[in-house]
């Protein structure tokens, strides 16, 4: 992913707290026992696949502005690379962040395009339709 301006991950590191990386034995919530706060991953030369392979969709997508950076909103944005969903992956701890207002604006804009969107945060899941109407998921 080619470098954007003023899409640094810098202090943020949402991802290593939010995602589960089965390779780490680290599950969704906590942080990343490698995460070091402003410093970044303190095994970056060796982490698994998993997190090299990973792409924060916030920092490679100039429409989605500065104030959408993960943890500013409590809400990562992702593509599921085996469907065609759409997922605002949220702190278990803060397991409505996507409602935020700006967060929901754009799940709903996703959702009018025709494509799947969902809310995750740990084991619960909703549904957000394009009329603006949301649901959990089953």
């Amino acid at each position: 992913m080619s470098s954007i301006p003023g899409k640094a991950c810098g202090a943020c590191g949402f991802c290593c707290k939010v995602l589960e990386i089965a390779e780490l034995e680290k599950p969704a919530g906590p942080w990343c026992p490698h995460c070091v706060e402003t410093a970044g991953c303190s095994i970056y030369q060796s982490r698994p696949d998993v997190c090299r392979d990973y792409e924060c969709l916030w920092k490679g997508d100039r429409g989605l502005s500065s104030r959408l950076r993960p943890d500013r909103v409590g809400v990562l944005l992702m593509e599921d690379p085996d469907s065609d969903e759409y997922r605002a992956v949220c702190d278990p701890a803060k397991p409505m962040a996507w409602r935020h207002p700006l967060i929901f604006m754009h799940l709903l804009s996703v959702a009018k395009s025709g494509r799947l969107v969902v809310a995750k945060a740990g084991l619960k899941a909703w549904r957000i339709w394009p009329n603006g109407e949301c649901g959990p998921c089953v």
